[in-house]
């Protein structure tokens, strides 16, 4: 008997670690002040009354047009995420839709705060994603056609690519109400300010003329 008070203190710790989980980032930042008059973002949206809340609340009308493909990519995403939907909030998920011109990409890109499922309506899509240096950074890549539908984790490079001479039509869901975009030739060098030159030239293990020349070129954004 003398040992069930430790048995009791090891159950309570265990639970209380178990219960201690932090909330999933819902911004890129989100610093902590005590100044409570600056204080006007949380980890996600304030909310309103729900008394005052209506049904257009829970409606997004955004994915009925066709999206702007005229752009240098070919193809253009169409956000259904918090910012755009607010009854989405605490919900946990959004949705998201790619038009694609023929030969569009929607280019290497990944979401830091959600998996995403894909479903093809229209057209045959080039997809893949890679995993982490944990993996030996695996490339998983799949081509799918109308109603196929393909996984994304968490967090993991990826892209689509119209592969045939018609237009493609995809619709993404997310386990997030606001997954984040982050494109990574527009971050590598797009960033601003700039990141050093001499990080860059070191991590990728090329000339500097070759950045200047990245960086000269216009990096598209079609979010």
């Amino acid at each position: 008997m003398k040992f069930l008070p430790v048995s009791f203190l090891i159950l309570a710790l265990a639970t209380a670690t178990a219960l201690a989980d932090d909330p999933s980032p819902l911004q890129d930042i989100c610093v902590a002040t005590n100044d409570l008059d600056s204080g006007v973002f949380v980890n996600g949206k304030f909310c309103k009354d729900p008394k005052q809340a209506t049904a257009d609340d829970f409606l997004f009308m955004g994915f009925r047009n066709l999206g702007n493909t005229s752009n240098p990519l070919g193809s253009k995403v169409t956000q259904a995420f918090i910012n755009q939907f607010p009854g989405l909030n605490t919900l946990g998920i959004s949705m998201a839709r790619i038009d694609f011109a023929p030969g569009g990409l929607n280019p290497p890109h990944f979401h830091p705060r959600g998996s995403e499922t894909l479903v093809v309506v229209e057209g045959t899509l080039l997809v893949g994603f890679v995993t982490s240096n944990q993996l030996n950074n695996t490339f998983f890549t799949k081509v799918l056609y109308k109603g196929d539908v393909f996984a994304i984790p968490i967090g993991l490079i990826h892209f689509q690519m119209n592969i045939e001479n018609t237009y493609a039509l995809a619709f993404a869901s997310f386990s997030t109400q606001n997954p984040g975009v982050i494109t990574i030739a527009n971050a590598v060098f797009g960033a601003k300010p700039p990141i050093s030159i001499d990080v860059l030239t070191k991590a990728l293990q090329v000339d500097k003329k070759v950045i200047d020349y990245f960086r000269a070129q216009f990096w598209y954004d079609n979010n």
